[in-house]
């Protein structure tokens, strides 16, 4: 029979494989599968390879460490291939994005092109068509001038108000 009162349990610890690099697999596992869902949701999915590196860059730093002390190394292959996936996953959707982004080059510029020139276009019939009508009220006087811009000869009644001239026409009334 053995003598366990002399025993202060130092042996009893030789036998056990310590975890070494098991808190960085957690820690890649855990970033593993945040990444993973950040990578499979469209077009957040791009910012998804940052942490797919860092869970990468855990887990292979896990694997050295468990390799060097013989420790358990499933959840540390797991996290690896995890974040490997997932982060191929985000790089697929870059390239998606540039040929989306490439596709709309081509379409998208001449569309907008197209849509400023008519609204260009619209705003210049506008103002030919108008009517500008100038209304001046001072010391009971009234002068009114209504002018169509397609009209010729508004110049000459403009240089003929800022000289004082008051003879008018059809487009230049004196009211009193």
């Amino acid at each position: 029979m053995e003598d366990f009162t002399n025993n202060t349990g130092e042996n009893s610890g030789k036998n056990r494989v310590q975890p070494t690099g098991q808190n960085l697999g957690i820690a890649a596992l855990i970033t593993a599968i945040v990444t993973f869902v950040i990578a499979v949701i469209p077009c957040l999915g791009l910012i998804a390879i940052i942490p797919g590196i860092i869970a990468i860059v855990l887990a292979t730093v896990g694997l050295s460490q468990a390799k060097r002390h013989n420790s358990p190394r499933g959840v540390l292959i797991a996290g690896l291939i995890i974040a490997v996936i997932a982060s191929l996953i985000s790089f697929s959707q870059v390239f998606v994005a540039t040929k989306i982004a490439e596709k709309a080059e081509n379409k998208w510029p001449g569309d907008i092109h197209n849509i400023i020139k008519d609204v260009q276009d619209n705003v210049i019939k506008d103002l030919e068509d108008a009517n500008v009508n100038i209304k001046i009220e001072s010391n009971g006087e009234k002068i009114e001038i209504t002018t169509n811009p397609g009209k010729e000869g508004m110049e000459q009644e403009l240089e003929d108000l800022e000289k004082g001239n008051t003879q008018s026409d059809d487009t230049l009334e004196k009211k009193k």
